[in-house]
């Protein structure tokens, strides 16, 4: 896999060193994702999304949801008081997992709600006032009073 080298993109910019990471994140190959569990994600609205994940066999207790340093953190793990089963055939995984998503500057977490095997965790964008188009007024120019030369004129030395 082919390396690349973003020290040229941090001297010539300001504030856009998390997006280097980021890109330097996805180029590294020994950051593979497992496939486990499943998940959505979509957008809800103009600045709201919504992460699903699949979360069969766990109870909201056994759950987890926290952000930190920019990225959200999911993770699950069974409990263990529970009573050994005898099996004939186990398709329902509920091993325990971690699985982290990146999120975009100014994106907060709205909530997180558990229903019918899915775990959903809402998001919502909020661009900041400063941050937003805002139209500036161009002033006309203002008007000087020039004082009339009444036919004196100035001599230099």
């Amino acid at each position: 896999m082919r390396s690349f080298d973003f020290a040229p993109l941090y001297r010539a910019t300001v504030g856009f060193d998390r997006v280097a990471d980021l890109m330097d994140r996805v180029l590294t190959s020994d950051v593979a994702q497992p496939g486990y569990p499943p998940y959505n994600i979509e957008k809800t609205a103009d600045d709201a999304y919504r992460i699903s994940i699949a979360v069969a066999g766990f109870t909201p207790e056994e759950l987890s949801v926290e952000v930190k340093d920019g990225s959200l953190h999911v993770s699950a793990r069974k409990s263990a008081d529970e009573t050994e089963r005898s099996f004939l055939h186990r398709g329902i995984a509920t091993r325990a997992f971690e699985r982290r998503f990146a999120l975009a500057d100014h994106v907060r977490v709205e909530g997180a709600s558990h229903e019918h095997g899915m775990l959903h965790i809402d998001l919502v964008r909020e661009i900041p006032e400063a941050m937003k188009p805002r139209r500036i007024e161009i002033a006309a120019p203002a008007k000087t009073a020039t004082p009339a030369l009444e036919g004196k004129a100035e001599t230099v030395n």
